[in-house]
């Protein structure tokens, strides 16, 4: 009379083994994730200062409900900004401690492009950051525009990506994406969300038609991947540097798989904008 409540503990007991724990990706599958697009300016060599926009941006983003602050290339010394040789720091290091710290206090994911130095060299690089200060990625620059800056940025080698609850997230950065193998090999990694910070300049009487420029490779990008694409741009000016005077345009953007522009951000102005995305 007792063996058919034994048999069905032990069926129970078989399926829950044979299932398993759900993993990170497997729980990312059923929810929806509100990613904020900062598109913020940026005064070379501005550390404080860019560091309180930074801020602001997150105060901002939070009251939004976002889960994820995606913010542009290079963003706390300015991009080919020589100066940051010497004020750069390794990561993990005084910047990314002070993101994490930030990261935990509005209980946020942060992406964000900022400078690296690794001994002698300085690196372009993104990190992703989750909502418990904890780094999670780190992506190195490969596509480093050597003639924009002397000594130049040691290029990185390679993409990578990270199981995370929200998905599988990848990072590339700007000119990086104008490489095919390297958008292909990004592919092959399957992310179900890709965020790309970048520095998209050019004169101030090219814009903002240039933008036409930045949409074209984040929808290359979205289709070649095939998967949600983040790309977050500056608003300033170089200061140094054969690109001196020229101007981040903004127009950041997220496109869909298919290269369908979700969302796009306004033209030469500081900006922030929340991509909703269910799965």
């Amino acid at each position: 009379m007792y063996r058919k409540p034994c048999t069905l503990l032990l069926l129970f007991a078989f399926l829950a083994c044979q299932t398993g724990p759900a993993t990170q990706t497997d729980t990312a599958e059923n929810m929806s994730l509100r990613i904020a697009i900062a598109q913020i300016f940026c005064l070379d060599g501005d550390r404080s200062g860019n560091f309180r926009r930074i801020e602001n941006a997150l105060i901002r983003a939070k009251t939004e409900g976002a889960d994820i602050v995606c913010f542009p290339e290079m963003a706390i010394l300015g991009w080919v900004n020589p100066d940051a040789h010497e004020r750069a720091f390794p990561i993990p290091g005084s910047d990314t401690e002070r993101l994490g710290e930030l990261a935990r206090q509005y209980g946020v994911f942060i992406a964000i492009g900022l400078g690296e130095k690794d001994g002698d060299q300085l690196y372009d690089s993104a990190v992703l950051i989750d909502d418990q200060g904890e780094i999670l990625l780190k992506h190195r620059k490969n596509n480093i525009l050597s003639e924009l800056m002397d000594p130049p940025y040691t290029p990185g080698s390679g993409v990578q990506v990270v199981d995370t609850k929200f998905g599988r997230i990848g990072m590339m950065i700007c000119a990086d994406t104008f490489l095919e193998e390297l958008v292909a090999e990004m592919a092959e990694l399957a992310p179900d969300l890709l965020l790309i910070p970048y520095g998209w300049a050019e004169h101030e009487d090219r814009w903002p038609k240039h933008a036409n420029e930045l949409e074209a490779v984040v929808v290359n990008t979205g289709k070649k991947v095939k998967t949600t694409v983040v790309g977050t741009d500056l608003v300033g000016e170089i200061s140094k540097g054969p690109w001196a005077g020229y101007v981040y345009g903004g127009q950041s953007l997220a496109v869909d798989a298919t290269g369908k522009v979700l969302v796009k951000l306004a033209d030469r102005d500081s900006d922030l904008q929340i991509l909703k995305i269910s799965r």
